[in-house]
């Protein structure tokens, strides 16, 4: 479960970083550092989401305040096969972010 727990929550955190990808690039990048923080913080606030549960207003900020660079490097094959992209991109949008189209983050090109 814990797997499965990880891979959804990259995957979101992945496909919202990308609908913020204009905005975080201006930036320096993060360090590894706070690469793992964001992503612990991100697993946290949305583990109710991996089961069945909405978005909490926590989850959707830790989702629109996470830099794409800490979480594309880890979106495997392996990782991008556990999870529904559809149901995920559905969740983003409604966290209130925009995911672009055609959009490459790891394994994972959105539709």
């Amino acid at each position: 479960m814990k797997t499965k727990s990880l891979a959804f929550m990259v995957l979101v955190m992945a496909a919202v970083a990308g609908g913020m990808w204009e905005v975080k690039m201006a930036g320096a990048a993060p360090s590894a550092a706070q690469c793992k923080e964001e992503r612990s913080l991100a697993v946290n606030a949305c583990k109710p989401v991996i089961f069945g549960k909405l978005p909490s207003p926590e989850c959707c900020q830790r989702a629109r305040v996470t830099h794409f660079e800490c979480v594309c490097p880890n979106v495997t094959p392996k990782l991008a096969a556990m999870v529904d992209l559809k149901r995920i991109l559905r969740l983003i949008e409604g966290c209130g972010r925009k995911v672009p189209r055609h959009y490459k983050c790891g394994s994972i090109t959105t539709p």
